[in-house]
């Protein structure tokens, strides 16, 4: 079998059943055998690396996490739409074009009618048919460079589908990424279970999900994108009208809005509005309004544009579902990592048919931003499955903060002056200080407060970090519940509690007898992943090590400055904070003391010839680790070695000491050989662990 024209076969026909799927939504394999020609392909790439094409399908998992992102100039302008609510407005639109164009007023516009999605306009550019570089418009002159997250999303072609007959040199492609009313809806439950801070609406969670750093967290979003036009193209592509464009963009693979329409005139252009306006809820996506576009390129080209907008387009927008109502309180909820949300309660007001009693207020800044407070009358808009929002103060009501938990009623608050809300330095769920962390406000007490222990105990017991076979996140529920724990550090003294673990449903003597040994058996733990399992704010694994490595111990630790922390490895100064925060809180240093009482002994790696201290050949060194061992799983393998001090990366980079290659390895493995790294197989890692 030619390997080169096979992958090049499975590229073009996955690449197609991809665009009749996403596209034109007409596939015409199942999913089983889509699946099959997708994994046939697979396994040729990561065997074969060399003939993977840039267009592959396989691509749009997502790469390498990134550190920030590059800004890229627009050839042309992304100007956005000038908008209206009203129908007389769109009248005098088509009227000035009428009187632009030097024709009479009773003369017959024919407009191209689509709708006005609600989500995040972007650029994509393809030269010689391959997509190269993708961007946000920004702010129309300049955008943030995202192209491997636009890679990730199956409705953007990675190589033109080109069924215009003349392959073009260049085109920018323009379009809007959305998320789906489906998608985010099952988004938000996730991050509501998580409890992670919510998006307030689907435009918010695709604008956030091109914007990661990392693009496999973008793959995971289920984002699609719709064109609407182009910026600078090549002169193979001819087209007369919008419309025809649209349908050229559609013959290259791009995906376009069913519900686009041509109106003979501005009559027409409106009835379409009314019509879209009476069935928008039946739609999978947000939308927002209509756009009307000139239709005729020639006339679009002599009208041209303003400093800012098009004259040959306008946005006849949809009056959003609003009302006015007063807040008469402002709770704040604790969730599940600390972060203080702040939530309006309402004086009951129906939108949309709904009763709507409260509104996010989503952080600080916002709060501040709007100005908002206990008293005002605000307007609050819902749309969808969207959690209401508070969107402007109406009215300033004067009033002032009333906080009924006389624990923190008069504590200095977070915010600075001004008459707005603001959230208290306190944590309103154990009454330890909350620190300002980036746009939201955190309480530090992880080791011990209420609304985060069962997410600190649940870590505590992974594992990754104390390796606690059997008490995982439903077991933890029951213990919390129960209050049978209320730190991590009451997991030690469980064995006091055995009667009242056996009443609970579930558990026999044998279950008890088992979760006891892996409790006694985790007492014995290496240091760098005891601090690990403490949860602290920024601090994973690789930060563990290092701070056991720098500072050696619990003492070492506590004791470093601010200073000390960012000066010692160069971890920035939000973790050092972070670090040098939770050592200060008396809650966590007494879960510490509890737990080195109840018998937890965590260890510095020792060199069984020596006796000395972090001297095993291992210890400070790199490994990473690609295909399938026999002898060990992943984790397995990965904690072996660092019980010996030595360091698991998770990607390729010069700074591996050992690559580590198992059966069937995948394009790490292709990275390590062209970087020249060492490379070694089980057998030989097997003789560095002993």
């Amino acid at each position: 079998m030619d390997i080169r024209k096979r992958i090049n076969e499975l590229t073009d026909e996955v690449n197609y059943h991809n665009y009749l799927y996403y596209v034109l939504e007409d596939p015409v394999i199942s999913d089983f055998e889509f699946d099959k020609l997708l994994k046939e392909l697979s396994i040729l790439e990561e065997k074969y690396p060399e003939y993977a094409r840039a267009d592959s399908p396989t691509k749009r998992v997502g790469g390498e996490p990134i550190e920030k992102f590059s800004q890229i100039t627009h050839r042309i302008p992304m100007l956005s739409l000038d908008n209206t609510y009203s129908k007389e407005d769109v009248i005098e639109f088509d009227l000035k074009v009428k009187r632009f164009l030097n024709l009479p007023a009773d003369k017959d516009i024919e407009y191209e009618c689509e709708l006005k999605f609600d989500g995040l306009a972007i650029e994509l550019i393809y030269e010689n048919g391959l997509f190269t570089v993708g961007s946000t418009r920004g702010d129309g002159i300049t955008g943030e460079d995202v192209t491997e997250n636009l890679k990730t999303i199956k409705t953007i072609p990675l190589r033109l589908i080109d069924k215009i007959q003349k392959p073009l040199k260049y085109i920018e492609v323009r379009g809007e990424v959305l998320m789906d009313k489906k998608a985010f809806k099952k988004l938000n439950e996730q991050r509501l279970k998580d409890n992670m801070p919510l998006f307030a609406n689907p435009r918010n969670a695709a604008a956030g999900s091109i914007r990661q750093l990392d693009s496999k967290i973008t793959s995971e979003r289920n984002l699609v994108m719709f064109a609407y036009g182009i910026g600078e193209y090549s002169e193979e592509l001819r087209f007369s009208t919008q419309f025809e464009l649209m349908q050229k963009l559609k013959l290259l693979g791009f995906n376009i809005n069913k519900e686009t329409k041509i109106a003979k005139n501005i009559n027409e252009a409106l009835d379409y509005y009314e019509d879209i306006a009476a069935k928008r809820e039946s739609f999978s996506f947000d939308i927002d309004g209509v756009v009307i576009k000139v239709n005729d390129i020639k006339f679009q080209e002599k009208l041209g544009e303003l400093s800012k907008t098009p004259r040959w387009a306008t946005a006849y927008k949809f009056i959003a579902k609003q009302a006015t109502t007063v807040i008469r309180d402002i709770i704040v909820s604790v969730g599940r990592t600390g972060v203080l949300t702040p939530v309006a309660v309402l004086n009951s007001v129906i939108i949309g048919g709904v009763e709507v009693q409260r509104a996010t207020l989503h952080n600080q800044d916002e709060i501040a931003r709007k100005n908002i407070n206990i008293g005002d009358t605000v307007l609050v808009e819902r749309s969808g499955d969207v959690i209401p929002e508070v969107v402007k103060v109406v009215k300033k009501a004067g009033g002032v903060v009333n906080f009924q938990d006389s624990d923190y009623k008069n504590s200095e608050s977070i915010g600075g002056r001004g008459n707005y809300f603001k959230i208290p330095n306190i944590c309103p769920c154990c009454g330890s200080v909350a620190v300002i962390d980036g746009a939201a406000v955190r309480c530090i007490n992880e080791l011990a407060c209420p609304c985060q222990i069962k997410a600190s105990i649940v870590h505590f017991a992974s594992k990754r970090a104390m390796d606690i076979e059997g008490l995982g996140e439903m077991l933890v529920d029951k213990f919390v519940e129960n209050k049978l724990i209320k730190t991590v550090a009451d997991i030690y003294y469980l064995h006091f509690e055995k009667e009242n673990i056996e009443k609970l449903e579930g558990f026999g003597k044998k279950s008890i007898e088992n979760l006891l040994n892996s409790i006694e058996k985790s007492k014995n733990i290496a240091y760098d992943r005891f601090i690990f399992a403490l949860g602290i704010r920024h601090v994973g694994e690789h930060i563990a090590f290092l701070l056991i490595k720098y500072f050696k111990d619990i003492e070492g630790i506590k004791n470093a400055s601010i200073e000390d922390l960012n000066s010692k490895f160069g971890i920035g100064e939000e973790i050092a904070k972070s670090i040098y925060n939770f050592f200060r809180l008396e809650s966590n240093l007494d879960v510490i003391s509890k737990l080195f009482a109840a018998g937890v002994n965590p260890h510095t790696v020792v060199s069984e010839k020596t006796g000395q201290s972090a001297v095993s050949p291992l210890y400070g060194k790199h490994f990473l680790f690609t295909g399938t061992l026999k002898n060990f799983s992943r984790d397995t393998a990965e904690n072996a070695i660092k019980e010996k001090g030595a360091i698991a990366e998770k990607t390729v980079k010069k700074s591996l000491d050992y690559v580590v290659a198992g059966d069937e390895p995948g394009s790490k493995y292709t990275k390590a050989v062209k970087l020249g790294l060492k490379i070694i197989g089980e057998d030989d890692f097997m003789k560095l662990l002993n």
